[in-house]
This record gives structure tokens, sequence and C-alpha cells, in this order.
């Protein structure tokens, strides 16, 4: 099995880096006012892809094979070209980071269940913690609303299949 393409998203994807985190996949945000030039070099250390709506990185040396410049679009679009080009998989790996700080979620344990919020225990429902922020996450209705979101993107996929790639 190829591991899994991990991101770094610039500031004007702020929304897409948050459900590739809750796809499952190692993403960064550039949100330091970082130039261009310092994030392609991140992307080449870690082996991450730049994701950008920037025209002018197409400028860098450094942006070939490492950059992808999207179009403006809407969110559901702009996952439907990602997931065409890296052939995501939106589901498989889904709510195991942390979609604050991109760290892999644990299962949450005692000390952290006491603190979690009351309508958040269910039987049958894990409970899981960022290890870093120790935010704790549960299937409450944000949880319901992305996975929703990210079924939809799943069933889009298939339904276009190659004709895209």
């Amino acid at each position: 099995m190829s591991a899994l393409p991990s991101f770094l998203c610039d500031e004007m994807l702020g929304r897409l880096c948050r459900y590739l985190r809750a796809a499952g996949y190692d993403t960064l945000f550039a949100n330091g006012g970082d130039s261009d030039r310092a994030l392609l070099m991140v992307c080449h250390d870690e082996g991450r892809h730049f994701l950008t709506q920037d025209q002018l990185v197409r400028e860098h040396k450094a942006a070939r094979g490492v950059a992808l410049i999207l179009p403006q679009g809407d969110l559901d679009h702009l996952a439907l070209l990602l997931g065409t080009h890296f052939q995501l998989d939106w589901l498989s790996h889904a709510f195991t980071r942390c979609l604050v700080d991109n760290a892999l979620l644990r299962p949450a344990d005692e000390a952290e269940l006491l603190r979690a919020p009351a309508d958040a225990l269910r039987p049958d429902e894990p409970l899981l913690c960022c290890p870093l922020c120790q935010r704790i996450y549960w299937r409450g209705s944000h949880y319901k609303r992305m996975h929703a979101r990210l079924v939809r993107w799943q069933a889009t996929l298939s339904a276009v299949g190659p004709s895209l790639q």
C-alpha cells in the first residue's frame, strides 16, 4: 500500500485544509505569512504537495512537481479536482486527525472522558482526543455535517470515475 499524500495549504485554502484533515490527510496550513519560497521548501523537505490558488507560484522553480494551483471555486468543486488528481479516498481514514493542529487522534483516556461534555458520551461511539491540544472529538452535529460532505465527495468521485483523470 502506498503512503497517503500529504499537503500544505496556503492561507486562501483554510476550509479545504480542514476537510483534508477531516478525511485523515496530513495537511499543514500556512497561516504565518511565510513566503511562497519558504512554503515550497517545506513541501520539498517533507514530501508535501503545495495547494494554492496563487497563480504567481508558477514563477518559482521550486514549484515544479510540488505545487498544484487550484482555480477559484467552491469547496465542493475544489474537492472534486483534488480527489481526482490525487485519487483521494475521502472516507477510509476520516476523522483520525485533529482539525485544529493536524495531530493524529487517539482514544480518550479515563481522565479525558471525565471532562467530556455530557452529550458527547454515547454507548458504542468512541471519544477521541488530540494529544497536542487536548481537544475531545465525538460524533455530534459538526461531525455529522462534515461526514455527510465527505460521503458526497466520495460518491461524486465514484460516479465520475476515470473520466476526469
